[in-house]
């Protein structure tokens, strides 16, 4: 038995969140209902115009790994943070939440940890205002032989391939858990992300086990209709996902494929929805459940995390997986 039956790896972020109306987002200059990325000093300038800011340890993998710690898996994530107040703040979070944080905060000059103020609108959009800080500076030194080397499954970040020395930490983690006998696989991140690395990742495509992305990621890789697309996908990864905001969930392996109703609700906020799909469908992956149970898990898990604010679980999975007749 491995150490870890899920371990992710991507930046590790401390999400703070707070409410914001239209005018203010106005007022701030911020674009509604996407990810931007910010400098510095404007990052501090948003984190302190947050009202009643709630916090907690994030970062897209990271959201899904704490849900699959939430769901009773042996999870552990590698990031990087700094030794500040919210650095140890994030690993201690993590830590009380079951899952390992192998990398401790590191001291010394470097850049401060990552943080992303999520701004959450009346009608549930979130506006995210991302300084990537130290988390940016992951590395192949960051990643253990006995984490990555010791993963059922990794789950790895596609921002990461943003910088060489990510894309590397990237390469070594999916290599270590593959030759160990792990499956590796990996979230688009967006639309954005996969516009600037389509030539890297369609060869990732053919080297990993599954691949999750949604709709508009998939016809950016391939450059093509839905369709077209997914197809190709098929031909070129293991297991392909593709979630539609609110529209039926497509997933593929090979000639099998499932499509996987999806109840549609009004967000409280939207944050974390497609980083919780990926826990509920990692765990049936972990599991053994048929591709429809998963993705049913996934939607699940998804519609729990926007019924509130912050974008991690606060009802216990498993007790809706068998309120939903899933486990």
């Amino acid at each position: 038995m491995k150490t870890y039956q899920a371990v992710g790896i991507g930046n590790a972020i401390v999400e703070g969140s707070s409410s914001a109306d239209d005018s203010f987002l106005e007022l701030m200059g911020i674009e509604k209902g996407i990810m931007q990325l910010v400098g510095r000093e404007r990052g501090e300038l948003l984190y302190a115009a947050m009202k009643d800011r709630t916090q907690a340890p994030g970062g897209s993998v990271g959201n899904t790994i704490a849900g699959l710690g939430n769901l009773g898996l042996r999870t552990a994530f590698i990031g990087r943070v700094h030794d500040d107040a919210l650095g140890r703040f994030y690993e201690r979070a993590l830590n009380e939440s079951g899952t390992d944080f192998p990398n401790r905060p590191v001291p010394g000059g470097e850049l401060p940890t990552s943080r992303s103020m999520i701004f959450v609108s009346p009608d549930g959009e979130r506006s995210m205002n991302t300084y990537l800080g130290i988390s940016s500076e992951l590395g192949p030194d960051d990643v253990a032989d006995d984490v990555a080397g010791q993963a059922e499954i990794l789950f790895l970040e596609g921002y990461l391939y943003d910088k060489d020395k990510g894309k590397q930490a990237f390469e070594r983690a999916a290599r270590l858990c593959r030759q160990n006998g792990g499956k590796a696989g990996i979230a688009l991140s967006d639309p954005f992300c996969v516009d600037r690395h389509r030539d890297s990742f369609r060869r990732l495509v053919r080297d990993l086990d599954y691949v999750i992305g949604n709709e508009h990621e998939w016809t950016s890789l391939y450059q093509s209709d839905l369709s077209t697309a997914l197809e190709q996908a098929a031909q070129d990864a293991g297991l392909v996902v593709c979630t539609r905001s609110g529209h039926d969930v497509i997933i593929q392996r090979g000639e099998e494929q499932a499509v996987v109703p999806v109840q549609r609700v009004v967000p409280v906020d939207a944050t974390g929805a497609g980083d919780l799909f990926a826990a509920g469908f990692i765990y049936g992956m972990a599991t053994g459940q048929s591709l429809e149970i998963s993705g049913r898990m996934g939607c699940v898990a998804a519609a729990e995390v926007i019924s509130h604010f912050g974008a991690r679980p606060e009802t216990d999975l498993k007790v809706l997986f068998r309120k939903n007749g899933l486990i």
